[in-house]
């Protein structure tokens, strides 16, 4: 077909001339030619969006000097590959400012100007190279730059990239742009991977990494319409005026014909690791002096990365409607006893620690077989007025009662339309660029509390389709509308650990659509966020009425002690409560309470549960010391005590003498024999700690059956009169301080809690060992004197 290419061009081009009226003599003053390539030519998001968005592109410029070729490829066979892409370039349709008979003949001239070929080898990529050249030679055209669009799965961009690279670049001094689309990696490692292959190809500025959600026109104008009002922006964004910010992606669809790309991703990768990061990144970050310099912005944005607070596995939750796993058994052809974990619900709660946005809630949500197909964003302000009137009386742009907000609104929904809009109590917009336009006739909607006429309200004036304008600024090489690789890295270094938190957790199951009710609503406290609607668990406990059918599913004692078994906010709030209780009758009994705390993932929700819902704990007469201790500084993010520090003490008063972290950094160096660490620990607990007898240990026990810093395979702190010594991890870092056995065993209370479906193996072992301590270093907790209770939750008890 490019045989024929020559003569159809220049008959385009003579046709668009007189078309256009534009005079003869102008029009051969060519700006060079594109080749266009879309590889993936044939697949869905081809068919859906990107032959659209081709072709809305030579709509626009067809008349700026630039003269086109289009090569639609892939690797199906010539004559089905031609019958699929021609099929689709028929359905092509102008937008509607386009008359139709002018629509006729561009319409026909792409046709023309487009091709199909197969590309599969290094050689069919040279050919095209070739076919290319000559085509320019023969028309006198110089050649301005090629766009490679990737439309293929990740796994073959190496390959493609390779090819583009050895066999089909552009001319020395024209450009070339290779744009990729999402997912970019599953992870750090893997995106970190992926962009290191890629360098071998290209260079950076020759990558445009896509992410649609930055083509949407409500989302594009998020940096315009900050840049646009500094005046009315720059006092009130920041942390003193804005109570929240919600970035919202609703879905009422399922994963049906995606599940192996579901199972694989969820939703965190699928949705909140890039659209809805990128879009909090346009909200928090610094606003640069040039919103068009995409160094400018790209600095922003990573300054904007580098202050997010680590999220932790509290930070989120997760759900699944119930029906996935069904469309996962049979899409992937697993059995019926196959269950995945996979979310497909999540709202996380992003923090940043920087002066503008301390302690603001930055809400990221987004989720499958909701009630709604919506998309916004929804800052919020603080709202200190109090109104003497009436609210009948309050107008909506002098009563500073109303709610003051901002809203980019994605599409769908009520207003089925992009729009911003602003409450008419905070100010009037600066709308610059003749692309939105205000809406004064209000239907009788509401929008998030507010009847719409309490807005002023924009919509664009023409709607684009996000592919559209991304291709666009592909053509104009505007990076700033698209994924940098630091900006890419920065963006899975922020979510990997978060994920890898997530990966054994069970997501809470949801019906779907209005069914839902108030089931996936969450609410936030502090840093953490947990769902409003707690599930109906059962406890049960060691004076429980035994019954033939309840022993064989729960067992009431473990290793003949007092088993509590729940689910998981369930059992960390009977720990909680039942550590209160234990405080209260120490301090009844010699006015203190002496509490001792492993370190670990395990005790994290406990802390939250103490620090949120115990207000009557009695802090003022418990001293809290650790088990264990990482040979860390205290503020790294490893040490026992910097958690207990940010997730406990930081929220709650108790006194600073009372507090006892472990001394394992002396004299400007961690762990040294010499500095007599352990025996400095064991003397404080001797002064303070009545027969080193504490009135209750709170134990974990780890996947191998250590338990506090005790590992397997080593006699070190197992027996012997030392309370506190050194031991050696098998995992870094490796060097810790601990309690002994012996000092543990002293203690009145020992509490072991175990959470998780990946300690259900180490369960069922150490309810069958004995006495094994070398083996199993938590089979040799046995109080002398006191009593051991175990929290397990059911998933590490049943499995």
């Amino acid at each position: 077909m490019l045989a024929l290419f020559p003569k159809m061009l220049l008959r385009a081009v003579l046709g668009l001339v007189v078309l256009l009226g534009v005079s003869t003599s102008k029009a051969k003053e060519s700006r060079g030619h594109i080749s266009v390539v879309l590889l993936g030519a044939t697949g869905d998001l081809a068919k859906k969006y990107l032959w659209q968005g081709v072709f809305q592109l030579y709509l626009d410029e067809v008349s700026h000097g630039h003269t086109f070729t289009f090569h639609g490829a892939a690797q199906t066979e010539p004559e089905r590959g031609k019958k699929l892409v021609f099929g689709r370039l028929k359905k092509l349709a102008c937008p509607s400012d386009v008359l139709p008979d002018r629509c006729a003949v561009l319409k026909d001239q792409f046709l023309r100007l487009t091709e199909y070929r197969q590309l599969r080898t290094a050689e069919d990529y040279a050919s095209l190279s070739r076919e290319i050249t000559i085509l320019l030679s023969q028309e006198g055209l110089e050649e301005a730059g090629r766009i490679f669009y990737l439309s293929v799965p990740p796994f073959a961009y190496a390959e493609i990239a390779r090819h583009i690279n050895s066999s089909c670049r552009p001319r020395p001094g024209a450009w070339l742009r290779v744009v990729l689309e999402k997912p970019f990696g599953h992870d750090l490692r893997s995106a970190q991977q992926l962009a290191n292959e890629l360098s071998t190809f290209f260079q950076e500025e020759e990558i445009y990494r896509v992410d649609h959600y930055l083509g949407k026109q409500a989302v594009a104008h998020i940096l315009p319409f900050r840049d646009q009002n500094r005046h009315n922006l720059d006092p009130i964004w920041n942390r003193h005026h804005i109570e929240r910010v919600e970035i919202v992606l609703k879905e009422m669809v399922d994963v049906r014909n995606r599940t192996g790309f579901y199972e694989e991703y969820g939703v965190i990768r699928d949705i909140h690791q890039n659209h809805l990061t990128e879009i909090l990144m346009l909200l928090a970050m610094e606003l640069p002096a040039n919103i068009s310099s995409s160094e400018d912005v790209i600095r922003s944005k990573l300054q904007a990365f580098a202050a997010l607070q680590s999220p932790e596995i509290t930070s989120a939750v997760i759900g699944q409607y119930e029906a996935y796993n069904s469309h996962v058994r049979e899409e992937l052809q697993k059995g019926q006893d196959y269950f995945s974990r996979t979310p497909t619900f999540a709202g996380v709660l992003v923090q940043l620690d920087n002066l503008r946005w301390e302690g603001v809630p930055f809400i990221l949500a987004s989720g499958k077989v909701l009630d709604e197909r919506i998309g916004y964003v929804r800052i919020l302000f603080k709202n200190r007025a109090y109104c003497a009137q009436n609210e009948s009386a309050w107008d909506s742009e002098r009563s500073q009662c109303k709610l003051k907000q901002v809203i980019f609104y994605l599409g769908h929904g009520e207003l089925n339309s992009p729009a911003v809009l602003i409450s008419r109590n905070l100010f009037k917009p600066a709308m610059l660029g003749g692309s939105w336009t205000e809406v004064q006739d209000h239907p009788g909607l509401h929008l998030f509390g507010q009847p719409l006429s309490d807005y002023y309200m924009y919509v664009p004036v023409a709607e684009r389709d996000a592919y559209s304008v991304l291709i666009s600024r592909i053509y104009h090489g505007k990076k700033v509308s698209f994924i940098t690789m630091e900006n890419l890295l920065a963006s899975w270094g922020f979510w990997t650990p978060l994920l890898d938190s997530l990966a054994g957790e069970a997501p809470r199951l949801y019906p779907g659509g209005q069914e839902n009710k108030h089931l996936l609503d969450f609410e936030m406290v502090g840093r953490e966020v947990s769902f409003v609607v707690k599930e109906t668990v059962q406890v049960m406990n060691a004076w429980d009425e035994q019954t033939p059918d309840k022993y064989k599913t729960i067992q009431s004692r473990y290793r003949q002690s007092q088993l509590i078994t729940a689910w998981p906010e369930e059992l960390i709030s009977r720990l909680a409560s039942d550590i209160e209780a234990a405080a209260m009758s120490a301090i009844g009994c010699s006015g203190e309470f002496h509490l001792a705390l492993s370190g670990g993932s395990s005790p994290l929700a406990l802390f939250r549960q103490l620090a949120v819902y115990h207000y009557g704990f009695p802090w003022r007469q418990t001293h809290l010391w650790l088990v264990d201790e990482r040979c860390v500084p205290l503020t790294d993010p490893e040490s026992n005590f910097g958690k207990l520090h940010d997730r406990l003490l930081h929220h709650i008063r108790v006194p600073y003498f009372n507090v006892h972290p472990m001394p394992v950094h002396l004299n400007r160096r961690l762990c040294v024999e010499e500095d007599k660490g352990p025996e400095l620990y064991a003397n404080e607990i001797a002064a303070l700690v009545a027969n080193a007898s504490f009135d209750l240990v709170l134990l974990g026990v780890g996947i191998d059956g250590h338990t506090a810093s005790l590992f397997p395979h080593s006699p070190v702190g197992l027996e012997g009169s030392q309370d506190v010594v050194f031991t050696e991890s098998p995992v870094k870092p490796h060097q810790r301080m601990t309690f002994t056995l012996p000092l543990i065993n002293r203690a009145k209370q020992v509490a072991v809690l175990v959470m998780g479906k990946g300690k259900h193996d180490i369960v069922t072992v150490v309810s069958r060992v004995g006495h094994e301590p070398q083996k199993w270093p938590v089979s040799g907790v046995n109080p002398s004197s006191g009593q051991i209770a175990w929290y397990v939750d059911y998933e590490a008890l049943l499995g």
